[in-house]
């Protein structure tokens, strides 16, 4: 009886901390901090900012950040990485639950992986710029991680694109199609997106220039990623060139960021 007590204590305890944390904002010097390290969120409605830094103060409260090859985490790397992951679950249900870890290296880093070759398999290293694991961590290198939060409109963000893995795991399969909203259906989710897919991959194979980042093209969960980057850093050209998916995107994320100043 007592240790049902104890265990029903502490689970409403956590529900109230974690009510208070996101209707908590961040003190002034930390949301210039924000704004000058992401400026993309100076062009969310008034709204939406209020639910970010609630959000963003839940996700320091959560995740521990850890330094590798010798770097030392600052308060502002925290604060940059956080707000661009909570950027995807702004005005989403859902959240990062099992995410417990982030690994930060100062650069690029390498990643050992075997190649299969028929009976054989090469072992290779590979410069890394982020990873995204099933149930974390997530591992980023900061100077990508710093640019893709200061350059808001060149279609490159690995903070998103990993999270994006994140958000797209919580179905239990990281394979581009994530957990979609109360009533947006699945038939129109697979349509856009492959029919996208296709569209991307045939204008890669032709030579063509592509607005959605030719990384995309490696399989439907990378594309899924590099669509999610595009739809926050190039909006008005992915709805001009892709509205179907476009439309899709905003619908799983209740956010138009076309439509933002």
């Amino acid at each position: 009886m007592l240790i049902a007590a104890f265990l029903l204590y502490r689970y409403f305890a956590r529900l109230r901390n974690r009510k208070a944390l996101l209707a908590k904002p961040l003190s002034p010097e930390q949301r210039a901090v924000v704004e000058r390290l992401v400026p993309l969120v100076r062009r969310l409605p008034q709204p939406l900012r209020i639910a970010l830094e609630g959000k963003i103060n839940l996700f320091l409260d959560q995740i521990t950040f850890r330094g590798q090859n010798g770097l030392e985490v600052s308060d502002d790397m925290r604060l940059s990485i956080a707000a661009q992951a909570c950027l995807l679950i702004v005005n989403s249900p859902v959240w990062y639950d099992t995410l417990r870890n982030i690994l930060i290296y100062p650069s690029a880093f390498l990643t050992h992986r075997g190649t299969p070759d028929g009976h054989f398999i090469h072992e290779n290293n590979h410069a890394t710029l982020g990873e995204s694991w099933a149930r974390g961590p997530v591992i980023l290198s900061w100077d990508h991680a710093l640019h893709g939060g200061l350059d808001a409109e060149d279609g490159h963000n690995v903070v998103i694109h990993e999270f994006a893995h994140q958000l797209d795991g919580l179905s239990g399969h990281t394979d581009g199609v994530p957990i979609l909203r109360k009533g947006q259906a699945y038939a129109g989710w697979e349509s856009a997106m492959l029919d996208a897919y296709h569209d991307h991959v045939e204008r890669l194979e032709r030579g063509e220039h592509t607005l959605i980042d030719p990384y995309g093209a490696t399989n439907h969960e990378e594309f899924f990623a590099e669509s999610i980057v595009t739809f926050f850093e190039r909006p008005q050209a992915l709805r001009r060139e892709e509205p179907a998916l476009y439309a899709q995107l905003a619908e799983l994320l209740a956010l138009n960021p076309a439509e933002w100043a």
